[in-house]
């Protein structure tokens, strides 16, 4: 009788010390492996840079037409209107549309050296939406975007090489834009 006495004794005193440390604010649920690695999942997922989240192509081939104009520095004003009249002709968008996405690029790359130095990472997500003619266009508009292929920045002859070879491997269909 003393054994358990003192057992239950063990046990509430336990107790009061885990309550204790809870109302100091000190959660021993955090020491549980299953939660702490849903909270790492979700953290990463939500907390992760916005632009290795790109699905859609025409977002991801907007982005790396930035990236290219922007390889040797700022874009210029002949640049943006450049990206802007791609956007209107060769995505079919409206000039609301198109402003929209050259501002939502430009603010998604930053200076660009997360892309360019992890591109693959970049078009994993939406490179299985790529089919074939749109990695063509795409190929076509990111080069349009870097400028003439003899005045080419090192940078964006560099960025181009790394998405042909990305892309070289798309499924094919008659889709494009």
């Amino acid at each position: 009788m003393h054994i358990v006495l003192g057992l239950l004794g063990t046990i509430i005193t336990i107790l009061i010390l885990l309550n204790r440390l809870a109302e100091a604010g000190i959660d021993l649920g955090g020491l549980n492996p299953y939660l702490w690695n849903r909270r790492r999942k979700w953290r990463n997922q939500y907390q992760g840079d916005p632009v290795f989240k790109i699905e859609s192509p025409m977002d991801a081939t907007a982005i790396l037409m930035v990236a290219a104009a922007k390889a040797d520095g700022d874009m210029t004003k002949e640049d943006k209107s450049l990206i802007l009249d791609l956007f209107e002709n060769e995505f079919k968008l409206s000039k609301k549309d198109a402003a929209g996405l050259l501002i939502s690029s430009v603010h998604l790359l930053g200076d660009g050296n997360q892309v360019r130095s992890n591109l693959k990472k970049f078009l994993s997500p939406s490179k299985a939406s790529f089919t074939d003619t749109q990695a063509q266009s795409a190929l076509s508009l990111i080069s349009r975007s870097a400028g003439e292929p003899d005045t080419m920045h090192v940078n964006a002859q560099e960025l181009l090489k790394q998405v042909t070879a990305e892309l070289a491997s798309t499924p094919t269909s008659p889709q494009t834009w």
